[in-house]
This record gives structure tokens, sequence and C-alpha cells, in this order.
């Protein structure tokens, strides 16, 4: 049984973490106490680190030891079409179901719109600075700013201020499509 850290995921994260707190290779050995050539040997993969000289290191880059030894977890959400939270329109054949709310750190909303023809989606000027993107997946639809809107077919985009009356009009059966909104 094998009780190391793969040294790739060492190299990775030490490059990740010194990048993330601004230090040079010089400047992060100094600190962490460490040659720079020994730094410079994990950083590419190479040599054994010992759990004193990685202790050093996340002390030195202000990290928990275990970001150093351990791959971060990329969640995976998976919403399976028909699921997830929706919200229809009150004057038009439009549902918009959230995807993936804007965590703390990022500022955007993703939905996934099903849409059918009759009235169109009408959205009021959003706050200043927000930034609709539309991928259409299937179907046609006029899509962009209330004045203007574009008609995009399956696989278009457009991206337009959310800031300003827009609209959504599906021109053909099951219409769907991806927005995302971005915001300042």
């Amino acid at each position: 049984m094998s009780t190391s850290a793969p040294l790739e995921t060492i190299a990775h994260a030490l490059r990740r973490e010194r990048a993330r707190v601004g230090l040079s290779l010089s400047e992060t050995a100094r600190r962490a106490g460490i040659a720079k050539s020994t730094l410079s040997q994990l950083e590419s993969g190479a040599g054994n680190p010992s759990v004193e000289t990685l202790w050093a290191l996340s002390l030195a880059l202000d990290t928990p030891f275990s970001r150093l030894v351990d791959p971060p977890v990329t969640p995976v959400t998976v919403i399976r079409a028909g699921q997830g939270p929706a919200v229809a329109s009150e004057t038009s054949d439009y549902v918009a179901t959230l995807l993936s709310a804007s965590p703390p750190q990022a500022r955007r909303d993703l939905y996934r719109i099903c849409a059918e023809p009759g009235e169109p989606r009408d959205s009021a000027a959003h706050m200043p600075g927000v930034v609709e993107h539309v991928v259409l997946c299937t179907g046609r639809a006029l899509v962009g700013a209330a004045q203007e809107p574009v008609e995009l077919g399956p696989g278009d985009y457009v991206s337009y201020p959310g800031d300003a009356p827009h609209t959504f009009r599906a021109l053909e059966p099951a219409t769907t499509a991806v927005l995302l909104s971005e915001h300042p």
C-alpha cells in the first residue's frame, strides 16, 4: 500500500498556492527555510518531500497542509432535463429552470429556457451592468434588446445588455435555450 501523495499533485498545488499569494520561488523557499533548488524540484514533480518540508511550505504559503497533498475535489452537479427549480412566466409559455446560482465569489446565474410560440417573455431592465448571454439549443426564437431582437437558430449565440428592456419570443414549438445572466 502506497502512503505517499502523488508528486504531480504536490507540484501542481505548490505552483497554484505560490501564484495565489504572489511569491517568487526564492521568497517562498526563504520563508519555508528550504533551498530554492528543492522547491524548484518539487514544483517540477521531482524529489521526495518530507512532512516537515511540506509543513514548512504550507506555513510559508499560508495554506492548509491538506491543500498541498490532496487534490481539490471539483463538485459535480447533474440536473436532468425536466428537473430543477423552475419558474414559469405569467404572460407567456416560458419556463426558466435555474441550473446554477451564482456562488459568492462569482456573479452569474445559469438557466435552461423552454418556450413555446405565442406571447413573448418581455423583461424589464435588470440592475445596471447586467449582460445576458443566450445559446439557442432547439427551435427558433427572437432574442435580445426589446427594440431589436435577433432571430436565432440552433447553436446560435447572442449577448445583449440585460440592464435595458429585452425579450425572448419562441418562433417554433419546443424551443429551448441556455441563458447566462452576468452581474457586475
